[in-house]
């Protein structure tokens, strides 16, 4: 045999050796019983409850007991598998309802999944799973916020007023420490906003001198405040009436101004995006003949505000020609009649009341004017009848016609023509001829 060969045998059987005992030493430990102990120390402590006993005007304090030691107990085999770093320690404050030094239980949590049967455990270096627990009386103090603003809105906005929710911080704590905070301070970074700007921030605490306060023992009841930078848009926007024409009374023939023409106003972005000027009412032409002043309250769109302090404007308008005259016509007519009946007019003339320009009324005779009533909706029963007319004008020009008016009219049945008598035949016409 070469020493290989015997080297390579050597070597499988000693390692055949080791894996048997091994399995000895495993089979032993898990059947034989034998229990190792390990430590799980300085497991810092879940304090549970703390709201309730904020509720209750109580705080913990620092100096309360924050870790604690672990003594587990098991076989080699079932303590292989435990990981003691996730071995948790739990204290419920719940029951604590006064101050002082308490004593209060601790729970130990194996770590999710561990078979926890095979393993004892118990407290190192004391007697039992309890804690003491040092319970103060909390302090309340409502400090304001104040901001700090970096950075600027774009050009043609504006910076409404921040907000901030909570709208003041409460800071709870030891009297001693809480007393000494001023305000909490937050820093909002801007870089040319063009809308509303909302973030949620840290912040610092400061004493009325400006230096920063910590401590332990401070316990703010929000770790952020919420910070609204309200950002509106300016925008000019000019006044404008909304002109209602009609014949003889056009937008063409007037002149105005409204002062001022324009205001400037700010608001949120979208709500003034699509407005581009103000109303100030709806006006009607045919409702003036001079000159003329009106006066308007400024409406406002929603949610903006008027930077330019004029809340009232003035309209002068007056016609740059404009006659009032009047027209006899004699052409009357009607339409619609009802049917199988006769209508005579009874109306001769009509004086009409016209107006536009000189030049417009001037050109229009009395051939141009013809008042015609409407018979649709008039009885059909005989008899004279009252009717509203219409004014129709044989003209291109820009004339509007002023007033209502009506016509007299007859209503009768036709009259129906008598049939001539037929000459009359009988028989002593007869006899006498033949007599004859």
């Amino acid at each position: 045999m070469n020493n290989e060969n015997f080297n390579g045998t050597k070597a499988v059987r000693i390692l055949v050796s080791l894996l048997v005992a091994i399995c000895i030493w495993v089979f032993v430990d898990d059947a034989g019983g034998y229990v190792v102990t390990v430590n799980a120390a300085d497991i810092p402590v879940e304090f549970l409850g703390e709201a309730t006993l904020a509720d209750r005007g109580l705080m913990l304090l620092d100096d309360t007991e924050s870790t604690f030691s672990l003594e587990i107990s098991g076989t080699k085999k079932a303590l292989m598998t435990l990981d003691t770093s996730k071995i948790r320690v739990q204290v419920d404050l719940t029951d604590v309802t006064a101050a002082g030094q308490q004593s209060v239980a601790v729970k130990a949590r194996y770590p999710s999944g561990f078979d926890s049967s095979k393993v004892s455990m118990k407290p190192k270096d004391r007697s039992s799973f309890n804690i003491s627990a040092n319970v103060g009386e909390l302090y309340r103090k409502s400090v304001e916020i104040r901001c700090d603003i970096q950075g600027a809105v774009a050009d043609g906005y504006i910076a409404g007023e921040l907000q901030f929710q909570p709208g003041t911080l409460e800071v709870r704590g030891q009297q001693s420490e809480v007393e000494n905070i001023s305000y909490a301070r937050v820093t909002l970074v801007i870089d040319n906003a063009t809308e509303t700007v909302s973030e949620t921030l840290d912040y610092r605490l400061y004493d009325d001198l400006g230096r920063e306060v910590s401590g332990a023992n401070i316990h703010p009841v929000t770790d952020q405040i919420q910070v609204l930078l309200p950002v509106y848009v300016i925008k000019e926007l000019p006044l404008e009436v909304n002109f209602i024409e009609s014949p003889g009374s056009s937008l063409d023939n007037v002149t105005y101004r409204i002062e001022p023409a324009s205001i400037k106003v700010y608001g949120d972005a979208a709500l003034l995006r699509d407005i581009n000027s103000i109303k100030l009412d709806d006006f009607d032409l045919s409702s003036i003949s001079s000159k003329s002043t009106f006066y308007y309250q400024i409406p406002l769109p929603d949610g903006c505000e008027n930077l330019s302090s004029i809340s009232r404007a003035t309209m002068i308008i007056e016609f740059n020609d404009l006659v009032v005259d009047t027209l006899t016509t004699g052409q009357i007519a009607y339409e619609n009649p009802p049917e199988g009946k006769e209508i005579s007019i009874l109306t001769n003339q009509i004086q009409v009341t016209l107006r536009g320009t000189s030049v417009d009324v001037g050109a229009l005779t009395p051939e141009d004017v013809t008042v015609v009533a409407d018979l649709r909706d008039v009885s059909s029963a005989s008899g004279s009848y009252t009717v509203p007319a219409e004014v129709r004008l044989n003209s291109d020009g820009d004339i509007g016609v002023i007033g209502s008016y009506q016509i007299r009219i007859n209503i009768s049945d036709p009259v129906v023509p008598e049939e001539p008598e037929e000459p009359e035949t009988g028989g002593e016409e007869d006899n006498s001829n033949q007599e004859q």
